[in-house]
């Protein structure tokens, strides 16, 4: 996502010759643009300096030996989102359709209490591999 920095001040002062005769006052006009919050890579780490509530901390459960799906739907369930699915055998294929796949490991480990927001990679294969 990009942001758009705006510029903090323009000021704009109008100048008209011509219009409403000779010697009429034209008043210069300010307009002043409101400046955008930080990012959060600009303002620190931490809820502190962010206003981001810390993300809340739960214990991993167990999906070894559920089908990729089934899995993936219960790391969602337990509020961890941050999943990424791997082949466990070591040749790269993607895991077009999830429920022919089965969980062979998971990292971290089932039972680690971690925050909800920490990434958690699905290693799985094809059934009868």
């Amino acid at each position: 996502m990009q942001f758009i920095r705006l510029l903090p001040t323009i000021a704009l002062g109008a100048v008209l010759t011509g219009c409403g005769g000779a010697g009429a006052a034209v008043p210069a006009v300010t307009v002043t643009t409101p400046q955008p919050a930080p990012l959060a890579e600009e303002a620190g780490d931490g809820p502190a300096k962010t206003g981001r509530p810390a993300a809340e901390r739960k214990s991993l459960p167990d999906v070894v030996g559920m089908n990729l799906q089934e899995g993936q739907d219960t790391m969602q369930a337990a509020g961890f989102y941050a999943l990424d699915d791997q082949d466990s055998t070591g040749q790269g294929r993607l895991q077009i359709y999830d429920r022919n796949w089965v969980i062979t490991k998971q990292d971290p480990a089932a039972g680690r209490k971690v925050a909800t927001d920490t990434p958690v990679t699905l290693y799985a294969k094809k059934y009868g591999e």
